[in-house]
């Protein structure tokens, strides 16, 4: 490799040949070619590599599989050497080739002599930068993925209980219901009844059709509940208050009772009432443990979807599904005063997209909205299809930002909340995963009494985008 190949490399501006000359001598070129790593993810950066000419994809590994993270595709892009300042830097990546080309491979002791040697105030802020970042970054994202996970959890944990503690209820309670329906079972067959009134009773029970996922009136079902006791007293049933209320749910009048009272005679007309209720109570409270069993069913659903369990990164989806299991996971901030408005064009198309990481925009978005609203307002979530994009518009009805905090809300280190508040994930990094991870746009619209942040994806696949994908990796 000579001297002239790296003079037009903007990297190696204010470097002299003879510097040069020694970068060279001290390093080694390496051929690229499509598909052959160069270094691998998690291994120490003992090299440091400047792409003279071709490209190389930049591979992380995501659970099972590998995702393309970046590209170096500009000469002058560079990978590694951090062991030049760290000896525990490693290579974040993986360097695979793409296009035929070259690259200079210098390695990290090298590169440190002379940085040492030609720019030794530098290397000495580098060393002292690299290992600031390093301690604060690493400090900063535990602490911040800690208190995320743990809303996250405590919220998913208010969503379960409200079921699981149904569920348990609804069982004791059957559990109750079962040793009545026993019991007055046995009480029949002492007095003796007869299969025939036991059948004309059974058909009696089977007129009866409960009232499923009605809500009664409640001052209706309290006069129904005491015309029924009140009847219940006056035909001698002594355990009047286990029979009627379930018998009240159900819907049955008076006039049913009469007719199961001419079935019924003498003594067995209150196991055989017994009987009825504690079967109705029986089928009430399995519908209730069906349904709170299903509600926990679809949250655990939605969170192995949120979270894209056993899925490929990359996937062809519908971007409402994303948004609906965020609205579940944080569905206790959308409680009391605040308003969910699905608008969903039936005309949006699926797309290709990292669904893990759109579903972290969706996330912080959200959460930003009811912020704003301070618990109170209309959240409104709209998606429609705009020529070959899809575009997501999450809008509150809050205060809006002033426009000195809209034109810095995608800073990276801005922020205008507490510490503690948020997720976590600023909308620097929102802004990164949709445009240089989804080739998209985000964009805020804001003014009193309604603020939008509009994000607009590509239909198709979408290549990362290389202006931060080379440096660093």
């Amino acid at each position: 490799m000579r001297v002239d190949e790296l003079r037009s490399l903007s990297i190696f501006e204010g470097v002299t040949d003879d510097q040069l000359a020694e970068l060279i001598e001290g390093g080694t070129e390496v051929r690229v070619e499509p598909g052959v790593d160069l270094f691998r993810q998690g291994e120490h950066a003992d090299f440091w590599w400047v792409l003279v000419e071709g490209s190389i994809d930049l591979v992380r590994r995501v659970g099972r599989e590998d995702t393309v993270v970046g590209r170096l595709d500009v000469p002058g892009r560079w990978a590694g050497g951090f062991r030049a300042w760290d000896e525990h830097g490693v290579y974040l990546a993986t360097g695979r080739g793409s296009t035929t080309g070259r690259m200079l491979r210098v390695p990290a002791e090298v590169l440190r002599e002379r940085t040492s040697a030609w720019f030794p105030l530098g290397g000495h802020l580098i060393r002292g930068l690299y290992g600031t970042a390093r301690s604060i970054e690493s400090t900063a994202r535990q602490r911040e993925s800690l208190v995320t996970l743990g809303r996250l959890s405590a919220g998913l944990a208010h969503e379960i209980n409200n079921p699981s503690a149904a569920a348990t209820r609804a069982v004791d309670a059957l559990e109750v219901a079962c040793q009545t329906l026993l019991s007055s079972l046995g009480r029949l067959a002492r007095n003796e009844i007869s299969a025939q009134q036991f059948t004309a009773l059974d058909a009696l029970r089977l007129e009866i059709e409960p009232r499923v996922g009605a809500v009664p009136d409640p001052l209706d079902m309290a006069d129904r509940e005491e015309a029924l006791s009140s009847w219940l007293t006056r035909h001698g049933v002594v355990r009047e208050w286990i029979v009627a209320p379930p018998l009240a749910a159900a819907g049955v009048d008076v006039a049913w009772c009469e007719r199961a009272a001419a079935v019924l005679e003498g003594s067995a007309l209150e196991p055989g009432l017994e009987w009825v209720a504690s079967t109705l109570s029986a089928s009430a409270l399995l519908s209730e443990v069906k349904e709170s069993t299903r509600r926990i069913s679809e949250l655990v659903a939605a969170v192995k979807s949120y979270s894209q369990m056993d899925r490929a990164s990359m996937q062809h989806i519908d971007v409402t599904d994303g948004i609906d299991n965020t609205l579940v996971m944080l569905g206790h901030k959308l409680r009391d005063g605040v308003t969910v408005v699905r608008e969903y064009d039936a005309d949006v198309p699926a797309i290709d997209a990292q669904a893990g990481e759109l579903n972290q925009v969706w996330t912080n978005l959200i959460d930003n909205a009811v912020d704003a609203m301070d618990g109170s307002g209309t959240l409104r979530v709209t998606t429609r299809a705009a020529g070959d994009h899809v575009v997501v518009e999450i809008a509150d009805t809050g205060p809006g930002m002033p426009p000195e905090v809209a034109a810095r809300a995608f800073e990276a280190f801005y922020t205008t909340k507490d510490v503690g508040k948020g997720t976590g994930l600023g909308l620097d990094i929102a802004r990164r995963i949709v445009e240089e991870r989804h080739a998209g746009t985000i964009t805020i619209d804001s003014h009193p009494g309604q603020t939008v942040l509009r994000v607009s994806l590509p239909v198709g696949p979408s290549e990362p985008r290389g202006r931060t994908a080379g440096v660093g990796l």
